[in-house]
């Protein structure tokens, strides 16, 4: 499985790259405790429409809804970390019903205690579903596969971060993590080995994250973060999420987002999967 050595071979390259443009003066600065949060939000519309158009083609209409946040309490003894992720849209084909085309809740919290400059243990917790039901339309009629929570993913983990830079956070620790689901216990929990369906699967291994988040330029932020989850059992098992985000600020109000996000679960598909949407829109941050 190719999946794992491409996304750290790719990060890395990026990486290499950003820290050359910066160097390390961003490490330098001097440290400003308390908390710094930050909330953006940004909605993306497209829509076209055709009337006697005899070249042909077919009227859409399409949204997307992204809201991001960060929330961290900086002190010189620890720093506390709270993130979150939602985003929705959907899309209307004429003579179609609307199809979410996004749909995401993520939720992260992780407690770093400070006993060194570069290195230091920590715990965090993680929590990803999504928010509507999803359909297989590649079926007649359609059918239904997911659900709110349905499944829904958890993630604890302690261990130890690495942060060579202030635009570069490393951690690698032992990590519980938890797959829940109701109606959908086949693919995401069952385990097929076994003669009873199993809705809940609890899985010990090694959880590594990655985040990375830097200006290109003045208008441009590459927001990167690569997940690694081993069960420890075989290599081809280990469990793949890298999500990047390219913001460009075309306005004060106005970017450009391209989003490609690779997940690899051989439970789920034994090849990876990739999905990948460009939007141009209104972007706002609150605070």
């Amino acid at each position: 499985m190719k999946s794992p050595v491409f996304v750290l071979r790719a990060l890395a390259s990026i990486v290499v790259v950003h820290c050359t443009l910066l160097g390390e003066e961003n490490d330098k600065e001097t440290p400003d405790f308390g908390w710094r949060n930050e909330v953006i939000g940004a909605l993306n519309v497209t829509q076209t429409s055709f009337h006697n158009w005899t070249q042909g083609g077919e009227s859409t209409f399409s949204w997307q809804l992204y809201l991001t946040g960060k929330f961290v309490h900086d002190q010189e003894k620890y720093n506390w970390s709270h993130a979150g992720k939602t985003s929705f849209g959907k899309t209307k084909v004429v003579g179609t019903e609307a199809r979410k085309s996004v749909d995401e809740i993520r939720l992260e919290s992780v407690f770093t205690y400070k006993i060194g400059e570069y290195v230091n243990p920590y715990a965090a917790v993680t929590g990803e579903t999504q928010l509507a039901t999803g359909f297989d339309y590649t079926v007649d009629p359609r059918v239904k596969v997911s659900d709110f929570m349905d499944p829904g993913y958890f993630t604890q983990s302690v261990g130890v971060g690495y942060i060579p830079f202030a635009i570069l956070r490393t951690r690698l620790g032992f990590g519980l993590k938890e797959t829940i689901t109701k109606d959908f216990p086949v693919p995401y929990a069952d385990d097929p080995t076994t003669p009873k369906v199993e809705k809940t699967k609890i899985e010990f291994g090694l959880e590594s994250v990655i985040d990375f988040r830097g200006k290109l330029s003045d208008n441009v932020l590459l927001t990167a973060k690569l997940e690694l989850f081993s069960n420890l059992k075989r290599f081809d098992e280990t469990d793949v999420k890298w999500d990047t985000i390219f913001t460009n600020k075309v306005s004060k109000y106005m970017a450009v987002n391209l989003n490609v996000k690779l997940f690899y679960d051989k439970n789920l598909s034994t090849k990876r999967q990739l999905k990948q949407g460009l939007a141009l829109g209104v972007s706002y941050t609150f605070f």
